[in-house]
C-alpha cells in the first residue's frame, strides 16, 4: 500500500494531478482489469469442461456474480466522493433523461422480458418480418439468430440479428414456442378428380402416423395445454393427424394437418415427401399433375 502511494505521488508530481484523483483512477483501473481477466478465465474454464445449454446459463451466472462484486469494490473506493457525485447528477438530471431516455427504455424492457418472459433463450420467434432462435437476451438488447423466410421452414442464415428491449411495446413479438413447444403444419398433396379418395387418404393418414418424429407429439400437446390452462384458456379439437379435402378445379387437394416442433418443419416436411414419393412408386398414391 505505501508502494502505491509513493507511485501515486511520483505520478501527482510529474502530471500536476492531485494525487486523490490518480489514487482513484488507478484503484478503478486495476479493479476493472482484474474481473476482465476473471471473466475471461471463467469463460474458458466453462468452455472446456461444460457443453450445450449448461455451458450458456452457469455462464451467464458467473458473469453476473462477478459483475456484481465489480460494482461493490468500485462503490467500495467512491464511496466518500458518491455525495458530491450525486449533487452534480441531480442537476444534470433532466438533460441527462432525455439524452438517455432510449437506454433507460431498453433497460426496463429487459427487466420486462425476464420477469414475464415474452421469450427466452432458445424460443423460435419473428419480429418485424425477421425470425429466428433467440441466442442471447442482456440488459438493453436481445440477439437472434435468424432463419430463411425464403422457404416455408427456412434454416439458418448464420446471421445476427440485435433487437432493442423497447422493441416488445413497438411491435407484435411471434413466440412459436412459448407455452408449448409444438405448432400445427400443413402439408398439401393433389390427387386426380377420378382417383380412389379413400385409398389415398388411407395411404396418407399411414404416411403420417408412422413417422417417429410425429407419432407421440399428440400425447405431449395434451400435457402441456392441460398445464397452460391453469394461467391461460387453450382449446383444441384434435391433436392426432387430419386430412382435409377440398376440390379446387381439376384435382383435389388433400391437406394433412399435423403437430411438429417449429425448428424440425423442414425435416419432417422431407420426410413425408419421400415416403409419399415411395408410396406413388408403388401404386398406393395418386398423385395429380399438370
Amino acid at each position: 500500500m505505501e508502494y502505491f502511494n509513493n507511485f501515486c505521488k511520483y505520478l501527482s508530481k510529474l502530471t500536476t494531478i492531485d494525487q486523490t484523483y490518480i489514487s482513484l483512477i488507478l484503484s478503478t483501473t486495476g479493479i476493472i482489469l482484474i474481473f476482465s481477466f476473471f471473466k475471461k478465465i471463467g469463460r474458458r474454464t466453462i468452455r472446456k469442461k461444460i457443453e450445450g445449454r449448461k455451458e450458456y446459463l452457469i455462464n451467464q451466472a458467473i458473469q453476473i456474480i462477478l459483475n456484481v462484486s465489480e460494482v461493490i469494490f468500485l462503490l467500495y473506493i467512491w464511496a466518500d466522493y458518491i455525495q458530491n457525485l450525486m449533487t452534480l447528477i441531480s442537476v444534470t438530471s433532466a438533460a441527462m433523461t432525455i439524452a438517455l431516455r432510449e437506454l433507460i427504455l431498453n433497460f426496463f424492457c429487459g427487466i420486462y422480458i425476464k420477469m414475464k418472459k415474452p421469450f427466452q433463450v432458445e424460443d423460435r420467434i419473428e419480429v418485424k418480418d425477421i425470425r429466428g432462435d433467440v441466442m442471447n437476451i442482456s440488459s438493453l438488447n436481445f440477439e437472434v439468430l435468424e432463419i430463411s423466410t425464403k422457404e416455408k421452414h427456412g434454416q439458418s442464415t448464420g446471421i445476427i440479428v440485435t433487437f432493442p428491449n423497447s422493441i416488445v411495446f413497438s411491435e407484435p413479438v411471434r413466440n412459436l414456442n412459448k407455452g408449448f413447444k409444438y405448432v400445427w403444419d400443413e402439408l398439401t398433396v393433389k390427387v386426380p378428380l377420378d382417383c380412389d379418395l379413400v385409398k389415398n387418404k388411407q395411404e396418407l393418414y399411414k404416411i403420417v402416423n408412422n413417422i417417429e418424429i410425429i407419432k407421440n407429439i399428440p400425447k405431449k400437446m395434451k400435457t402441456q395445454i392441460s398445464y397452460i390452462n391453469t394461467t391461460n384458456r387453450v382449446y383444441f379439437n384434435k391433436y392426432d393427424p387430419t386430412i382435409y379435402t377440398k376440390i379446387v378445379d381439376n384435382h383435389i387437394e388433400l391437406t394433412i394437418r399435423y403437430l411438429m416442433h417449429p425448428k424440425k418443419g423442414r425435416f419432417v416436411e422431407s420426410v413425408i415427401w419421400n415416403k409419399i414419393l415411395e408410396s406413388y412408386k408403388q401404386g398406393k398414391i395418386d398423385l395429380f399433375s399438370d
